[in-house]
């Protein structure tokens, strides 16, 4: 099921990039746009591996944070604290959706640098972010069936040993058709957190690669220094926000360990990327808005679709929230800071 899942959503962004490169036929190549005074080869080059290094260390520890930290009683997942950082970076996911990676993609597809005609006359970004959204929807809803169907039994046990063992044991002690019975129906809200944990990190991580592949093409020392910081702070809280996830799903710790570590090296290596790159990817070309200005737009729709539906709808019309109007409280408080705090990083990043 998840590598079905996986393959689709791939081909979705797979056609969108086909799509920029047939579209190119109607653009001309445009020139660059940036300060010349702020452009030197030798002075950014250090600037990248720093930010290489600096992004990968935060983004490690932003992912991981809500892994490490589930040994810690107050942040388990049945205490009311967890739910509140849940909704803390579920507001930072839809920032990074509506403020970050929507608008670059605005800005990209109706640059100046691309003819008036197809680009200026249609808003491609909305209509992509909404085929986005739907697409994932269809993906999001067809897995958790197909993988339903094939688990008639309705018991999906967690792959760890200590959870299985416990799933097992609390079965056993409320009796064999009640203890089945349990197992089943938290079977199926984990079969949802997995989904929700595979798909989330395919949208973050080909948001990661595309900013990341800007910075790394980019020789502006101007505008590297400040994006270093900001990306810092960019990848920790919304590693935090995927950590979350990942610790819900209930993964072997070689499945969390290698989601953590995807997440983590998929800015840096689109970095790199872009620094192997330079020489023939420039920002403003048409080729560059055309295909990143897309991607963003399916990133978007993705990750917005994830933070409404998946994250936010689902925890607050859930039993443990309806259930206290003072958690709601506090949890929509946690989603305005998370949202708030992410989107004043749009200044800088």
């Amino acid at each position: 099921m998840a590598s079905c899942k996986v393959s689709m959503l791939v081909v979705l962004f797979v056609l969108v990039s086909n799509f920029s490169v047939q579209v190119l036929c109607v653009v001309e190549e445009c020139g660059a746009e940036d300060d010349a005074g702020c452009i030197d080869k030798k002075k950014a080059l250090p600037l990248k591996v720093i930010a290489i290094a600096s992004i990968l260390v935060t983004s490690m520890i932003g992912v991981c944070l809500p892994l490490v930290c589930r040994s810690v009683p107050a942040l388990s997942p049945e205490r009311n604290l967890f739910v509140i950082v849940k909704a803390f970076a579920a507001g930072i996911i839809l920032a990074t959706g509506f403020m970050h990676v929507l608008p670059d993609s605005f800005d990209m597809l109706s640059s100046s640098c691309l003819k008036d005609n197809p680009w200026h006359k249609f808003p491609f970004t909305g209509f992509v972010a909404m085929l986005s959204a739907i697409i994932t929807l269809m993906i999001d809803s067809m897995a958790t069936s197909l993988y339903s169907k094939k688990n008639k039994s309705g018991a999906v046990l967690p792959e760890s040993r200590d959870d299985r063992a416990m799933a097992l044991e609390a079965a056993s002690a409320h009796g064999h058709h009640h203890g089945g019975k349990m197992i089943g129906v938290e079977g199926s809200q984990l079969l949802r957190y997995r989904v929700i944990a595979m798909v989330l990190e395919l949208g973050i991580i080909v948001h990661s690669i595309v900013i990341g592949l800007s910075l790394g093409a980019s020789n502006n020392t101007c505008t590297i220094k400040g994006l270093v910081a900001a990306l810092c702070f960019h990848q920790m809280f919304e590693g935090m926000g995927l950590g979350g996830c990942i610790l819900q799903a209930e993964y072997s710790f070689l499945k969390k360990a290698m989601m953590a570590f995807f997440f983590a090296v998929t800015t840096p290596f689109g970095i790199a990327l872009g620094m192997g790159l330079s020489s023939t990817y420039k920002e403003n070309s048409p080729r560059s808005l055309i295909t990143v200005g897309l991607l963003n737009a399916s990133s978007s729709g993705l990750l917005i679709y994830m933070a409404l539906v998946d994250l936010l709808a689902a925890d607050f019309m859930g039993a443990k929230l309806q259930g206290s109007i003072k958690l709601q409280i506090k949890s929509y408080a946690a989603v305005l800071l998370g949202a708030g705090g992410m989107s004043l990083m749009a200044k800088w990043a």
